[in-house]
């Protein structure tokens, strides 16, 4: 064995996929502890305060995840040692106790832009970042993460980072590979942010936009969304009682569109679905929880779409029986999901001839 070189053992350990298997394999002896860690290309760190024992083994990475609380100088350290890491994971998941005595923390012992910028400067080629729950997170710090990875970046998680505001998107809005945006509850966010993503380059490139809890836009910037040419999923769940069938509408000339939420849009009508159904010809699923305006005139509308797969009418009271009778012709249809307090009033054989069409669930 003394004859293999360090690149026969790093194709001996190529294909071993088993990490318990690879943990193995680097107990054999220092010089293949060695080459386990200059193979490996992923990590998740469980305890962050260990980084400066274990990292510097690694110095090949390519995804690094942690979803516990971190500091701007583990990020630091982190950018510093594995400057080839393309996909950034830290996405908070802690307990609802533990993040109650996070929030109490100072502001220093956050992690925010400082370990960012960091992590922007050393690692330039970031293809998928989730920032997601680090109430720390402002624009400086994704702005840099967006210019230093300009070229590569597909994936943006910025949920819940309260901190997120238009400027950040002015920047996003430049990007001409971003795929996939996540801004669920960033309640800063604004029309005029939605004008940056609109009419930037990134409007070429988005396939999936998500702005539940968006609640500050209005029907003037989420009809500029139709701009968006090759936008696929879209959820603006929660976005307020300021989007109408004015932006509904808008929405619906989106010919690119196969999944949609509406879920909470109370303002918004028959006259948006009706439009939906016409126009949206790609659409395989729509959820509509909580818009109370809808009645049985909507829900019509999709009884000849070819393509819609699930209908999610949850909090939805104006709809009758007759109505989800008639959705039946929708011969591509596999799933509707009703509110479980209709229940008791839909009659039976009703129930069982949804089921012998598609799934039906309650909710």
């Amino acid at each position: 064995m003394s004859t293999l070189g360090d690149d026969e053992l790093s194709l001996i350990l190529n294909r071993i996929n088993d990490s318990n298997d690879r943990n193995s394999f680097s107990l054999v002896c220092k010089r293949w502890l060695r080459v386990e860690g200059q193979t490996r290309l992923s990590i998740r760190v469980i305890e962050p305060d260990s980084l400066h024992n274990f990292l510097p083994r690694f110095p090949n990475l390519r995804s690094f995840e942690s979803t516990r609380f971190l500091s701007n100088a583990h990020l630091q350290f982190v950018a510093k040692t594995c400057p080839k890491i393309q996909i950034f994971n830290v996405n908070l998941k802690e307990t609802r106790q533990v993040f109650d005595e996070f929030s109490n923390l100072s502001d220093s012992d956050d992690v925010g832009d400082e370990g960012f910028c960091a992590i922007a400067n050393g690692c330039p080629n970031l293809r998928k970042v989730s920032l997601r729950r680090r109430k720390s997170a402002g624009n400086v710090g994704v702005i840099s993460i967006v210019n230093k990875s300009a070229q590569s970046l597909t994936n943006l998680d910025l949920g819940r980072c309260s901190l997120i505001s238009d400027q950040a998107l002015a920047a996003i809005g430049t990007l001409r590979t971003i795929r996939v945006l996540n801004l669920d509850s960033c309640s800063l966010i604004t029309d005029q942010g939605l004008a940056f993503l609109a009419n930037g380059h990134c409007s070429k490139s988005l396939k999936k936009l998500v702005l539940t809890e968006c609640d500050r836009v209005t029907d003037f910037g989420v009809s500029l969304l139709k701009q968006m040419s090759c936008l696929e999923d879209l959820n603006l769940a929660e976005c307020g009682p300021k989007v109408t069938d004015v932006g509904g509408t808008s929405i619906a000339s989106m010919k690119t569109l196969e999944r949609l939420n509406f879920s909470w849009l109370i303002n918004v009508t028959d006259v948006t679905l009706i439009a939906i159904a016409k126009n949206c010809t790609r659409l395989a699923a729509i959820d509509l929880t909580g818009c109370e305006l809808i009645t049985g005139a909507g829900i019509r509308a999709f009884c000849h779409h070819e393509c819609l797969e699930s209908l999610v009418l949850t909090s939805c009271y104006n709809i009758c029986s007759d109505d989800l009778e008639t959705l039946l012709t929708c011969q591509s249809l596999k799933c509707i999901v009703l509110d479980k307090g209709l229940k008791i009033w839909m009659p039976l054989d009703l129930q069982e001839n949804i089921s012998r069409f598609c799934q039906l669930n309650w909710r």
